[in-house]
């Protein structure tokens, strides 16, 4: 390995690979990437033992991707089906930025320094790619706007291990609690993407117990997350991010619920923000949601300043929460009197 390659950052390399698929009309072969873009060129070898030089650029395209990134993947017409005769590129129409779409320079140091915000080293990977994204868009994220920048943490454990395995296409292993269920399960999925969606993180797999994919919340991971010792798996499918984010969205416009919220009150400062229609005289507000169970927990949490009209479902899993509470405080209660006598 040249000693200096060690020295290439990430971000640059990625970089240094978007700069050269949009400089490119035809498209460009695996070979002349790896021989030609910086990053790879270093430890590129001629004599052809490339494997691992090959196995780098697949994970990069796959972080491509995830930019938002349109990376197209062309079959040479006199060579059909054959992977080494595939090309590359970026088409520059479909990623430059629309033409009424302008940036002021605070707007730029402001995106620079949303970038720079994500710095706990779980969050690190995502961190590089912003920073890419940016510079690909020409712009430089370094400037200080503020003498410090705030510090972001993620509060789904899981996350990190998931991204790893997701990286190396590894099977990993965790506990999952599922709503209804009164233990969690075990289960042994292949990860295919980790998908934000509604301010909360999924994970799309193939669950080999279920022997189908399966859509998990991060935040219902109990425990660690275990890599399968020797397993591997093919890459997820093409644009499975975005037809996973396009799936839960579809799901959000479906569920609707109309709550009536006590005015002036937390729930309707809260809630009124995200309405889609409202009856400001009546109290009454209407919502999108993803997961029932999720905004059920987040309905109960307000008490007696708000109450679900519709659907009855939301309305029976939110009673249910607050007869939970008001047990555990009866029997909490009745504990302490029991003590005192």
């Amino acid at each position: 390995m040249n000693k200096g390659e060690s020295k290439i950052p990430v971000e640059d390399r990625l970089f240094s690979l978007v700069l050269a698929l949009l400089a490119t009309e035809t498209g460009l072969l695996k070979s002349e990437i790896l021989s030609t873009v910086r990053g790879y060129a270093e430890r590129f070898d001629s004599a052809g033992q490339n494997a691992n030089l090959e196995r780098q650029f697949e994970r990069d395209k796959d972080d491509i991707r995830e930019l938002g990134i349109p990376l197209e993947t062309v079959e040479s017409p006199d060579r059909p089906g054959d992977n080494q005769a595939l090309r590359y590129r970026i088409p520059k129409g479909q990623y430059d930025l629309p033409a009424d779409v302008r940036f002021t320079p605070d707007e730029l140091a402001l995106l620079g320094l949303a970038a720079e915000v994500w710095r706990e080293a779980s969050l690190s990977a995502d961190s590089q790619r912003a920073l890419t994204k940016l510079r690909s868009l020409g712009i430089e994220p370094r400037e200080p706007v503020i003498g410090y920048a705030p510090r972001l943490r993620v509060r789904d454990t899981a996350f990190e291990p998931l991204r790893q395995a997701l990286d190396r296409r590894q099977s990993v292993r965790f506990r999952y609690f599922k709503p209804g269920e009164p233990e969690p399960r075990r289960r042994t999925v292949d990860p295919l993407a980790v998908v934000l969606h509604d301010g909360r993180w999924h994970l799309h797999a193939y669950d080999h117990d279920a022997a189908a994919s399966r859509t998990f919340l991060l935040s219902r991971i109990i425990g660690e997350v275990t890599p399968v010792p020797g397993s591997s798996f093919d890459a997820p499918p093409l644009g499975v991010q975005d037809r996973i984010i396009a799936e839960l969205q579809e799901l959000h416009q479906r569920n609707v619920a109309d709550l009536a919220v006590t005015g002036g009150s937390d729930a309707e400062v809260r809630l009124g923000k995200r309405a889609i229609e409202g009856d400001e005289d009546a109290g009454v507000i209407r919502l999108h949601y993803t997961d029932a169970a999720v905004f059920a927990d987040e309905l109960a949490a307000y008490g007696p300043e708000v109450r679900v009209l519709s659907p009855a479902s939301l309305r029976d899993a939110v009673r249910d929460r607050l007869r939970a509470v008001a047990a555990a405080h009866r029997d909490a209660t009745d504990a302490a009197d029991g003590g005192e006598r």
